[in-house]
């Protein structure tokens, strides 16, 4: 980070400790915001933090382009994966999935959102995962942005530093928009239909882009895949005709539940609703993805560019199996090299979410990390080396105000192939995610750094 900015921030950070330590009462008031807004994990509110996470615009504009090159090439690797067999097995689909994966979209590109989880370290920074499936939190920027409001000191700053604040809710509606046109969809302002479980943890979420899509003039409702109906032209829930499906719901769960004859898939197939994302997302979304970017025999499906960013930017990932593979240019045996240098790695399911499953080697002991290596190879486990993560320090709320060094993470949000703002996941834990303890703030873009 720029050394000016780090002073710049450090100054304020001064400020808030002097003023709010013991405000009790500011802390309430905070989280009784997060409360109304619907801005919590279960019942916990996710910004105990008293200001957002301020990023140069150079440092952003650097994540800005690796993003969005590296979503060609996975827009790349999907097409090639189609069209190969080997390339399709190694990704790992179900039956399921690749017959859904084959229906056509009907529209430009291949994610209409999408998230890269990436780690900061110093000027450097590392794509862990590509969430092309459903990404959470695009309507959590402005209800932080609503919590800050409240601290004078924090809009004092913002006035006095040329800034940029995301407003990644109207760019999804923007992106569904446009993939509803390119599908030939002629109403003015389409309904659109948010769909997930009704137990889901995110509902907050779904509540406040559907107040945010009305206000825009589209109605909305919020659903379950039960409730749809088809009548062979039109995709309904009740009376409501759906000309977005917004589709929150995991395609894995989804396929659990219902196959081909379900009426969502009757209609995505018919091109009578417009769906976002689209079925044939699991192909990038699936773990296995970067496996297949980041070894060498696969070079020849992307660019010379493609390949720099992907070399620079995603870590070492292989799919664990009992094989010989490549490790920084030397043949190793790939189970021999978990074993030996275990505090190097990580194990994650090829596809789940919310960290479910992922276990870190150097958390682990020996026999530990052996068991955790054994179960991966009865079912699909990716292995990543492990990416190095620089610690940012924030006030954070707790029973008195106090600076936490905490793992961040800035996961870019991408609309139609391009950036616009991100999430920003803080936690003290290895695992930096809301649903394993993590928090959230806002982000700000400072300008001329």
């Amino acid at each position: 980070m720029d050394e000016r900015l780090d002073k710049l921030v450090e100054k304020l950070d001064k400020k808030l400790l002097e003023k709010y330590r013991f405000d009790t009462q500011l802390f309430a008031a905070l989280t009784e915001i997060q409360r109304q807004t619907g801005i919590l994990h279960d019942d916990r509110p996710i910004c105990p933090f008293l200001r957002p996470y301020f990023l140069a615009r150079s440092r952003y504009e650097k994540i800005k382009h690796a993003a969005e090159t590296i979503n060609l090439a996975c827009e790349r690797l999907t097409e090639v994966a189609l069209e190969n067999a080997e390339i399709l097995s190694e990704i790992n689909l179900t039956e399921k999935e690749e017959q859904m994966a084959r229906i056509e979209p009907r529209y430009r590109g291949l994610c209409v959102s999408s998230r890269f989880d990436t780690y900061l370290s110093g000027d450097d920074f590392k794509f862990l995962e590509y969430n092309a499936e459903t990404p959470a939190g695009i309507g959590d920027q402005m209800t932080f942005e609503k919590v800050f409001e409240k601290v004078p000191e924090v809009q004092e700053f913002l006035t006095e530093n040329k800034h940029w604040l995301p407003k990644p809710h109207y760019r999804l509606l923007e992106a569904l928009v446009a993939a509803y046109r390119d599908m030939g969809g002629k109403k003015e302002k389409p309904n659109i239909a948010i769909v997930d479980w009704d137990d889901v943890s995110t509902v907050s979420e779904f509540e406040i882009l559907r107040e945010c899509w009305l206000s825009e003039g589209c109605d909305t409702i919020i659903a379950n895949p039960f409730e749809l109906e088809y009548d062979g032209e039109v995709l309904r829930v009740g009376d409501f005709t759906v000309d977005i499906f917004y589709k929150r719901v995991i395609i894995h769960e989804f396929l659990e539940k219902f196959d081909e004859t379900h009426p969502l898939v009757r209609a995505y197939a018919d091109g009578n609703v417009c769906m976002a994302n689209n079925f044939r997302v699991k192909i990038p979304h699936k773990k296995t993805s970067f496996a297949i970017m980041s070894d060498e025999k696969y070079e020849w499906i992307f660019t010379s560019e493609q390949l720099e960013l992907i070399r620079k930017h995603i870590p070492w990932t292989r799919r664990v199996r009992d094989c010989k593979t490549t490790f920084h240019d030397k043949n190793v045996d790939l189970l021999e090299l978990l074993r030996l240098k275990r505090e190097n790695f990580i194990l994650k399911p090829h596809d789940d979410y919310g960290g479910h499953g992922v276990s870190f080697g150097w958390e682990n002991s020996a026999s530990e990390w052996e068991t955790l290596i054994e179960n991966a190879l009865k079912d699909c486990f990716i292995v990543q080396e492990r990416a190095a993560v620089k610690k940012t320090s924030i006030p954070t709320i707790g029973e008195e105000l106090s600076m936490q060094s905490l793992n961040v993470d800035f996961d870019p949000f991408l609309f139609r192939g391009k950036v616009d703002g991100g999430l920003v996941r803080l936690s003290a834990s290895s695992l930096v995610n809301v649903s394993a303890g993590g928090g959230e703030t806002a982000l700000a873009v400072l300008e001329d750094f």
